[in-house]
């Protein structure tokens, strides 16, 4: 499945910090980061489950924001894309 993770982690504290860059690291760990705060990920069932674990063990649900959305199948027939950011296929290879 294809999944869309948005954060937003308050920042007005040294923690909050901490939290953000950890919040990061999870994602990349997962997808590909498509915004600042936005990853898109390719996973399984027991991945999907994991990543949302990992992601609340990170954030302070009293201040922090975290959303995942399941994307549309096909993904590129029901997104539309504009800007600088180029299209990722997540399906395919990724060289760096």
């Amino acid at each position: 499945m294809e999944v869309l993770v948005v954060y937003d982690v308050a920042t007005a504290t040294k923690a909050g910090e901490r939290r953000l860059r950890r919040v990061a690291e999870v994602c990349e760990a997962y997808g590909q980061r498509v915004q600042k705060s936005v990853f898109e990920c390719l996973l399984n069932g027991a991945q999907f489950e994991q990543l949302k674990y990992d992601l609340l063990e990170e954030i302070d649900e009293r201040v922090d924001s975290l959303r995942i959305y399941r994307l549309r199948e096909p993904f590129a027939r029901h997104t539309f894309l504009a800007g600088l950011q180029p299209f990722y296929d997540l399906r395919g290879p990724l060289i760096v």
